[in-house]
């Protein structure tokens, strides 16, 4: 009976499973209610209506409004793809394109100015966006260099810190040009935007070494 009891007593705890199901509701909630209240309006309350779910769920998940906003955008750059469509600027173009698409949705535009600008006193949410978008699409570069090399179109690698660096300039260069094209100084970001932009990029990624 005692060795009963100790196998009871000993069994690990578990809580309740977080449900993917309710996440992606609530995640596609926030999106809806951006695009029909925009950032100002959105309360927690609301996206917990729309979702289906007790307002404590969200709060079990997120810690605030910010947070939440973050990681419903953040899924739509989930959907950044690199598709080898057969050159570097090809390639390039290609997720331009895509970036600037998701740039333009609405929820996508409300969300990004307001928790960049709440972000610039709030260093967690700060930490929240590079970690959750920012970090999250830097594989697109990485993938992309490393296909440009197995074509021969860049040269190999050999400092994995100096490739480091450049990835991430090569990021920043990117996302800060259609950020600021389409949400700052909002202009279109269209095709012939994109080909001349990719033109001036890769001018400085033909002649990059890879050492500062």
């Amino acid at each position: 009976m005692v060795t009963g009891m100790q196998s009871r007593t000993s069994a690990p705890r578990t809580g309740r499973p977080r449900s993917a199901a309710a996440d992606a509701a609530i995640l596609e909630a926030t999106r809806a209610a951006l695009v029909e209240l925009g950032w100002s309006k959105l309360t927690l309350g609301d996206v917990a209506t729309r979702a289906g779910v007790a307002k404590t769920t969200l709060y079990r998940r997120w810690a605030g409004k910010n947070e939440l906003v973050v990681d419903a955008v953040a899924v739509l750059f989930d959907e950044l793809e690199l598709p080898d469509r057969g050159s570097l600027a090809a390639d390039i173009e290609g997720v331009v394109l895509q970036f600037a698409a998701i740039l333009g949705r609405p929820e996508a535009k409300t969300a990004l100015m307001a928790v960049v600008a709440e972000s610039t006193r709030d260093e967690p949410l700060r930490e929240r966006i590079r970690t959750s978008i920012v970090d999250r699409q830097k594989r697109l570069v990485l993938e992309g260099r490393a296909r440009a090399t197995a074509r021969g179109e860049l040269p190999p690698e050999s400092d994995p810190a100096a490739a480091a660096r450049t990835a991430d300039l090569i990021f920043d260069m990117v996302a800060g040009a259609v950020v600021h094209r389409t949400l700052v100084s909002a202009e279109p970001a269209d095709e012939e935007w994109v080909r001349s932009f990719t033109r001036v990029l890769l001018l400085g990624l033909k002649g990059a070494t890879g050492q500062d």
